[in-house]
């Protein structure tokens, strides 16, 4: 083969490598892991305040965004923010609604929060259902305790960590507590469920207690 045979073919295989990396970018190949983060559950009974680690995030904190948070179960007994993101790939979404996830011990630890990529990169959600969908999609934080909150309560742990998170969430976005609304009240749902604490809940955040 000639050195000029050479250079071409070179040039060739160099300019198809080009073309495919351009096409899986462009969503033609494989499709990104999408980032995800944990906040374990220890840290959550030791220390209240790693829950401000929520605020280092990929992309600048977009504050001027969030205006509400809308609280939901999953829906199933067990659960994470991966498999969690795999559901909603299958019903079309690109990748998970939710901003949080609140682990309840099966499938991620009693109390565990993890952070999907919405909230990592400060992205609109994809959870809202209802008249006003699309509001609560672009300025409410959505966040999901695993569970089915009409078949069985949700654990101690998880219910503390949620009061935790909303907590801190309102206080850094001044979001009040007339603007924490669970699913069922901006959509005809059940979700979070029957059992979900709904006075004791609001009554700990309105008290800080």
């Amino acid at each position: 083969m000639s050195k000029r045979t050479k250079v071409v073919w070179i040039a060739l295989a160099l300019s198809m490598g080009s073309a495919v990396s351009v096409l899986a970018v462009a969503g033609g190949g494989a499709s990104p892991t999408l980032p995800t983060r944990a906040i374990p559950a220890a840290a959550a009974v030791a220390t209240p305040a790693s829950l401000e680690s929520a605020f280092s995030t990929e992309s600048p904190l977009d504050a001027d965004r969030w205006k509400a948070i809308v609280i939901y179960h999953s829906g199933s007994p067990y659960g994470n923010a991966e498999s969690i993101g795999r559901r909603h790939e299958n019903l079309g979404l690109q990748g998970l609604g939710y901003h949080f996830v609140v682990g309840n011990g099966s499938g991620l630890p009693d109390g565990a929060v993890e952070l999907g990529f919405r909230w990592l990169r400060q992205l609109p959600g994809a959870h809202a259902t209802g008249p006003y969908a699309d509001w609560y999609d672009q300025h409410a934080i959505g966040i999901c305790l695993v569970g089915h909150g009409n078949r069985r309560p949700f654990t101690r742990s998880q219910m503390s960590r949620l009061v935790s998170l909303v907590r801190v969430l309102s206080r850094e976005l001044d979001i009040p507590p007339d603007r924490i609304y669970l699913h069922s009240d901006i959509a005809s749902t059940d979700s979070p469920g029957w059992h979900f604490p709904e006075a004791s809940f609001r009554e700990q955040i309105a008290s800080g207690r």
